[in-house]
């Protein structure tokens, strides 16, 4: 029996080390696209698969979270949002602001929670933040249709709120917010392989994050309530994308052209650097982690 010389050396794939300064590898990325959307089932079904009110904690969490802000921040702290119903106001900024915490805590554990996975077999590691940004984008469909409905209660009940052209930029801002959160949770998922006190600062930093990105008042108050700590705020990249959401779908605050383009930079170096760490970490982490 006659066989080619060479049968033995086609092979369908050829797994070798990366050499590059840093791989995104799409091609790669789309070969595993069946991975990739189990995981994003994974991700979604494994949440609340054994809680009492499952994905309803989707929104109960939203509102909540607007009605203790209402209530603290407008009602005793006295924050005005103008013409705008403070729990609207409230909840526009909280929707977005959970995607970005979404992405961030579910890639930020990225090597520690996988590590039985990526230890036995093959993949694209970066599939496994990827579907943490991908499954999120559900979590806020929801939340997005819950505003949805209480933006046309409101509208109904005579309050004065307007869109604009701009609410076409909104899938812009939401596609920003993920990839500054995968870029921020790769960095922190490789850091934690080495340094596990890392993972214990996270919901404590997350939490101070939140007070310095506009969430629950204009950006414009903070320079007029406190002007030497206003470049906190300014220079924070998730405020712009804050504000800006609110401006496109509530017609409160203003737009700042040189803020949403200093966003963009921010994002795109932190999604760089994030990916060029998690890629020099996933080649020899197993040994760490």
């Amino acid at each position: 029996m006659n066989t080619t010389e060479n049968s033995d050396n086609d092979w369908l794939f050829e797994i070798t080390p990366k050499n590059k300064f840093f791989s995104l590898n799409l091609k790669e990325v789309w070969q595993y696209r069946d991975l990739l959307m189990l995981f994003v089932k994974r991700d979604v079904v494994t949440v609340y698969k054994q809680t009492v009110l499952g994905p309803l904690w989707y929104l109960i969490q939203p509102l909540f979270t607007s009605v203790t802000f209402t209530i603290i921040f407008n009602t005793v702290a006295g924050i005005k949002t103008g013409t705008i119903p403070p729990f609207l106001f409230n909840l526009a900024g909280i929707m977005v602001w959970n995607y970005f915490t979404a992405c961030l805590s579910g890639t930020s554990d990225t090597f520690k929670a996988n590590a039985s996975i990526f230890g036995k077999v093959y993949f694209p590691r970066i599939i496994t933040p990827l579907s943490v940004v991908i499954s999120n984008l559900i979590k806020l469909g929801i939340q997005f249709l819950i505003f949805v409905a209480f933006y046309l209660y409101f509208y109904v009940k005579g309050a004065a709120l307007s869109l604009n052209v701009f609410v076409l930029f909104f899938p812009f801002l939401v596609v920003l917010m993920g990839i500054l959160g995968l870029g921020l949770g790769m960095l922190i998922s490789s850091m934690v392989t080495k340094y596990r006190d890392l993972s214990y600062l996270i919901s404590f930093g997350v939490q101070l994050l939140m007070y310095l990105s506009a969430v629950m008042y204009p950006m414009a108050l903070i320079g007029q309530k406190m002007p030497d700590y206003a470049w906190l705020v300014q220079y924070n990249p998730l405020a712009y994308i804050i504000e800006t959401t609110r401006y496109i779908l509530l017609g409160v605050g203003t737009v700042s052209v040189w803020g949403l383009v200093y966003t963009v930079c921010i994002t795109a170096i932190i999604f760089f650097a994030g990916l060029l760490v998690f890629n020099k970490t996933e080649k020899s982490f197993i040994d760490t982690v």
